[in-house]
């Protein structure tokens, strides 16, 4: 049996790789600084994965910013909006046009948006979205993946193992920038590009190529079924020698099962993690010529493999297949894991005896294998782990699930239909057409993290760390009315980030001191963990709410994060049902914004960007989600009369196919990410007459690039034709914690003064 791993994080134990890029962006060092950071991380990663004793070692799974971006650049498709980064400044490098892909870029007088940006599956890593043309001809233009495995074998005494996404998935993950084709049609123009990077890797030394195939757990159409054959026949023919390894996950392969199973590859990875009753029906499938991968350890989460189960797994597979066609593996690359568990040095011993993170998760693919063989002493330790989990007293609270039992419709309808409440909310806060507001943060700037530092380590008091907040506070409040901004927020400057400062101040929830997983790019989060029942102690936010509208006239938003993001984005329990987690804690959340209400909090944005990244990937599956998921959301927002007005907000999400249930979530303001894909997400709302308010995002974010006045009213001139104007709200896409306060000022100055313009073109003025 082979222990084989599909990726390992990349950011580096203490987020090294982000410190370096944004050092990098910000002029602060240089290129050869970068590349020295990086190539220190991918010695480290493969020397970890060497010591676990892992057989197949994957390289080029490391990434400056996206693996899907990394495709894009190999493959040279890289939209023509980005050749003048090179042409006209010859001093920027492979590397800068790289950056300028995924960020924009605004130098030199050259302004270039970035490309759209969107979520990887249902995770919360966000890709960069490949834009596809008609008749669109690719070429080999990055050497990477070479440079990649060449670096890789010399610092390894086995021959790694190259990781690339496989040709189908990665046109499917694509958008199509023009009418009159399907993405998928451009199969047989990639082909010959990824045999020529196949073959030049055969020709260094390669033995096992891994192509990760996740679209084969989706469902797919007769056309994209047939483009599958096409490639990995094709790619058979041409590259002979070379052992491929097609990786799916995430979910069962499902009717795809006999599809995958007649691929002419070496083996196939299966997700037994997410799906491992799909296990009978791909060993029925699988021919004599194919090896098997189980992904039997949870490479999403971070429990403690149970030995166990696996094991009767990997048995039942060597009884069928023998071991010399089973690979032992993690269910998905460790990159949506944390680094290691050893530094954590303050959780609870009991806690932590029941996790795993990606450095013990590739232990955990040793020990099973030595299991196998016949290690008894380390199964019996597991079982101890795994029964200290199951009966201890701090998981289960009595209260809270008598609560989550008692909950009634009633619970879960506001009082009012939204035409009736639109009224009343109009007339009380008698705000222009196409009122401004921002999502919630401002920019976390050094000196704001350099004080919660202070603050964790003692060097500060509790009522010092305040004090400079409400300074902070008081800041934005000001730079916010001299902007111009219609409705305000507090800047949210208290909270290290918008899951984990509430998993800190409810119950059920406990933290890591380096648990960092990436988003996208350098944004690095600390997913809190739900090990118990959830409940809310005490309010979280009125105190910062009601001091920040105690310094204005203006309206003050509260913001919160909803039931189904603080689940997705937590590392979430896996002994009760996710819905059941969930509705504790919605009513945690409901508790807190009837709180803010009662503070005199007018309006309260309740955040949920998460819902359309929680879809499950099979559609069939999708009604029960999000009955249990629309519900969450209903129940935490309808605590509050009609007169109060509940926002929330949503991003980097396609609503087309859940429409009618976003309406049914029957918030009175939606705010939404819309600058990227120019506005293209609000034919949904448009096509399906959504009644309740929206704000279409009118700049990105996430590029540090300051929008001009002019193409922010372009945007709005669209949002126009699609929405009634008395229901537009204006907006950036996101929150501003990332972003520099220069910029920040820059581009929502532009946006009050587009929103002004827009208003004179309906005939309000300011």
């Amino acid at each position: 049996m082979q222990k084989n791993n599909l990726g390992y994080p990349r950011i580096g134990a203490r987020r090294e790789l982000k410190k370096a890029c944004e050092q990098y962006w910000s002029g602060k060092t240089g290129r050869d600084e970068l590349l020295d950071v990086a190539e220190r991380l991918r010695r480290e990663n493969w020397k970890v994965q060497q010591e676990a004793g892992i057989d197949l070692i994957p390289c080029n799974d490391f990434s400056f910013y996206d693996q899907v971006l990394d495709m894009s650049l190999t493959l040279g498709a890289i939209p023509k909006r980005y050749n003048a980064v090179l042409t006209q400044n010859k001093e920027n490098t492979e590397l800068d046009l790289y950056f300028a892909m995924a960020r924009g870029y605004q130098k030199g007088g050259l302004d270039i948006t970035a490309m759209e940006m969107t979520k990887w599956f249902d995770t919360n890593y966000h890709y960069i979205v490949p834009e596809f043309h008609k008749n669109q001809a690719f070429k080999w233009f990055s050497s990477r993946i070479t440079e990649a495995f060449s670096e890789a074998k010399k610092n390894l005494d086995k021959t790694p193992k190259p990781v690339l996404i496989g040709p189908v998935t990665y046109l499917l993950l694509g958008k199509e920038k023009e009418e009159g084709f399907e993405r998928i049609d451009l199969i047989k123009n990639l082909l010959p590009v990824y045999i020529e990077i196949l073959n030049k890797l055969k020709d260094l030394g390669a033995e096992w190529v891994q192509l990760d195939e996740p679209f084969l757990a989706m469902d797919l159409s007769e056309k994209e079924k047939e483009a599958y054959r096409l490639a990995y026949t094709t790619i058979a023919d041409e590259c002979k020698e070379l052992k491929l390894l097609v990786a799916t996950y995430f979910e069962a392969l499902g009717d795809n099962t006999a599809l995958a199973a007649s691929l002419p590859v070496s083996a196939l990875h299966i997700d037994l993690a997410r799906a491992p009753r799909q296990l009978d029906t791909v060993l029925d499938a699988i021919p004599d010529s194919l090896s098997l991968s189980l992904g039997v350890i949870d490479g999403r989460n971070i429990w403690k493999n149970d030995y166990e189960k696996s094991l009767s797994l990997i048995d039942k597979a060597i009884s069928r297949l023998g071991r010399d066609r089973v690979f032992i593996a993690p269910s998905c690359s460790l990159l949506h894991t944390p680094y290691d568990l050893d530094a954590e040095t303050a959780i609870d011993p009991e806690i932590k005896n029941w996790l795993a993170f990606a450095r013990q998760k590739l232990d955990e693919v040793s020990e099973l294998h030595k299991i196998a063989e016949g290690n008894a002493s380390l199964l019996e330790e597991n079982r101890k782990a795994q029964e200290s989990r199951r009966i201890s007293e701090r998981i289960h609270k009595p209260r809270v699930k008598s609560r989550v039992a008692g909950i009634t419709e009633a619970d879960t309808e506001r009082r009012s239909p939204f035409p009736v409440r639109q009224k009343i909310q109009k007339k009380r806060f008698a705000l222009p057409l196409y009122p401004t507001t921002t999502i919630g943060s401002f920019p976390q700037t050094p000196d704001i993290r350099k004080l919660r530092a202070q603050l964790k380590k003692g060097g500060i008091s509790p009522g010092e760390y305040a004090a400079q907040i409400e300074k902070a506070t008081v800041e934005a409040i000001r730079i916010q009315e001299k902007i111009g901004l219609d409705v305000l927020v507090h800047g949210e400057f208290e909270r290290n980030d918008m899951v984990e400062y509430f998993g800190e101040l409810l119950d059920g929830f406990v933290f890591t001191q380096n648990g960092w997983v990436q988003s996208y790019g350098s944004r690095c989060v600390k997913p809190p963990i739900i090990f118990g029942d959830v409940s809310r102690p005490e309010d979280m936010t009125v105190q910062w709410s009601r001091f920040a509208q105690e310094h204005t006239g203006k309206i003050v938003k509260g913001m919160l994060t909803g039931p189904v993001t603080i689940l997705q984005w937590s590392f979430v329990r896996d002994d009760q049902p996710r819905s059941e987690t969930t509705c504790q804690i919605a009513l945690a959340i409901r508790d807190e914004v009837v709180a803010l209400e009662k503070a005199g909090i007018s309006m309260i944005q309740i955040d949920e960007p998460a819902i359309r990244e929680g879809l499950p990937l099979r559609k069939k599956d999708w009604p029960a989600y999000l009955d249990w998921a629309i519900r969450a959301f209903r129940i935490s927002a309808s605590g509050v009369r009609d007169e109060t007005q509940i926002h929330t907000h949503m991003c980097y999400s396609e609503f087309n196919d859940i429409i009618a249930h976003i309406a049914a979530m029957d918030a009175d303001v939606i705010t939404i990410e819309t600058s990227r894909s120019q506005m293209e997400l609000l034919e949904a709302f448009s096509g399906f007459r959504y009644p309740n308010e929206i704000g279409p995002g009118v700049y990105d974010i996430h590029s540090p690039r300051v929008p001009t006045v002019e193409e922010m009213v372009v945007l709005l001139k669209k949002a126009a034709i699609l929405l009634p104007a008395e229901n537009i709200w204006v907006n950036p896409d996101c929150g501003l914690k990332t972003r520099k306060w220069e910029e920040t000022e820059a581009a929502l100055r532009n946006m009050v003064k587009a929103a002004a313009l827009i208003r004179k073109e309906v005939g309000q003025t300011v």
